[in-house]
Order: structure tokens, then sequence, then C-alpha cells
């Protein structure tokens, strides 16, 4: 995740094709209309830019949806938390998108085999979780860049997380707080039994991890990530796909950099 400056290719205002996608909720609806009736907005496919009108899981799905596109994303909240996008304002949309900072953030690509043998593959821009689907503990072997590094791990699950995704799951399972820009991913435990003391790890972003169901019989587990959800899942691989990213659009000093800095000094 890096920060890349200005939106590219850089766009003049008054030339600027915006697609508007807003969720099913009744206050995004009611701010699309609003913002409908100043500005003409244009398909996904013909846009120079995407609108995102929602919560921090409409801009997961908006983010996946519309990642082929390759178009710079700017999110306004009519949502709750909001976390991965701007103040909703409807006054100044144009100004806002030439103003714009904007940061560029590869996704997870999860690779998992399920009992019955099928290969599933996901993308996720906040984590891939692998936990426990049924009242038992998950059993698994951890291991990085083909290295063992824990061979029965017990417990609820384990988190992958990157730095946009680090204050959301990752963090409310006491995983740290991660700077973008840092190239590093959290490996967190969830309610652990054993090691009982292990507080999970940093890895560099370019760490290849892969996780092990150690008795898929008797112990279900599911993967998700992001949006996406698989069962019965025996192995799995995690790894930042560099190939793929998608550039998200912040107003200045109101970034997602500035507020997982801010989240690191809160109460």
């Amino acid at each position: 995740m890096k920060l890349v400056g200005a939106p590219s290719p850089v766009i003049r205002p008054s030339r600027l094709r915006i697609a508007c996608v807003p969720s099913a909720t009744e206050r995004a609806q009611a701010s699309h209309a609003e913002l409908a009736a100043s500005h003409a907005f244009v398909p996904p496919e013909e846009s120079d830019a995407i609108l995102a009108l929602g919560g921090d899981g409409h801009m997961l799905h908006v983010l996946h949806r519309y990642l082929p596109l390759g178009r710079p994303i700017f999110g306004m909240n009519c949502g709750t938390v909001g976390f991965l996008t701007n103040t909703y304002r409807p006054g100044d949309l144009l100004e806002r998108f030439e103003a714009a900072t904007a940061f560029e953030l590869h996704p997870l690509s999860l690779k998992a085999t399920t009992a019955d043998g099928v290969v599933a593959e996901a993308k996720a821009f906040n984590e891939v979780t692998l936990v426990r689907h049924t009242g038992q503990s998950a059993n698994v072997r951890v291991s990085v860049d083909g290295l063992e590094r824990i061979a029965k791990f017990v417990g609820d699950g384990l988190i992958v997380s990157t730095p946009a995704g680090s204050t959301a799951y990752n963090l409310s399972a006491h995983g740290p707080i991660i700077p973008l820009g840092s190239n590093l991913l959290a490996l967190t435990p969830v309610s652990p039994f054993r090691p009982r003391r292990w507080k999970g790890a940093l890895l560099p972003d370019t760490a290849a991890i892969d996780l092990e169901n150690l008795d898929p019989g008797k112990r279900p587990l599911s993967a998700t990530a992001d949006v996406k959800e698989i069962f019965d899942v025996v192995s799995l691989s995690v790894r930042v796909e560099t190939s793929a990213a998608v550039t998200l659009l912040f107003d200045p000093g109101h970034s997602l950099q500035d507020r997982i800095a801010a989240e690191q000094f809160s109460s």
C-alpha cells in the first residue's frame, strides 16, 4: 500500500466523468438523488473515477466489483463508521476529486482447498480469516515462506491483515495497527489456547503464509476474504497480489493514512 499522489491520469474537474455507485440503504439512495440533481453521472465503464456512497462494507463491495476497471474510487460515508470513506458533502464534489490524495492498495490473494478437493480463490483488501465452524477449537499448522512456525495452533482461528484492514477485525482481536506504507502484514490469533502466550506476528508483505487444518474431519474451518466465505477448508495460502491494485481517493487531511495513525493514540 503506497501513497501515489493525485489520480492518474489527472483530469480537469470540468471534464471529469464520474460514476456514482450507492448502496441500497435509504440514506445512500437519498444522497445519490441529491447529487444526481447537479451532476451528470455516467456508467462505471465510461467513467474516469467512481464515487461510492455507503459505509465500509459497501466500499469493499465496490473495490472488488470494479477492480478490473482500474478507476480511482472516492467514497462518501452514508453508513456508520466510514473508515474507508470521506465525509458526505454534496456541494464541491468536482473540486474534491481534483484535490484528493490517492492511495494504491494491493489485495491479499487467497487460495483455499476444501474437503471435497475444490480449489477456491478470492481477494481481500482488509483481511483473510480462517476460523472454526463448529463449537470445537481449530487445530492449524502455520508456515511462513515454506518454514513451519507453529506445528499446532489451537484456538478460534487466525487473521491475516493488511494495513488498511488492521483497524478492523484484526484490532478487535488485539492485533497491531499497521501504518500504510510499512510493507507489513499482521498474522493475528483469535482466542488462542496454544501457544498460550503467542500474540501473533508482523510479517513482510512479501511473505507466503500457509495454514493447514490438522483435523478437517472433526474440526471444520471456514475462510473469509473480505466479503467471500469458503467452507470446509483443508488448506489455505495467502499472498499479497502485487499485480492487482485499486486507488482510493481521500480529502486532504482526512486520508486513510491519517486515520490509521490517529487510531494508534485513541483510547
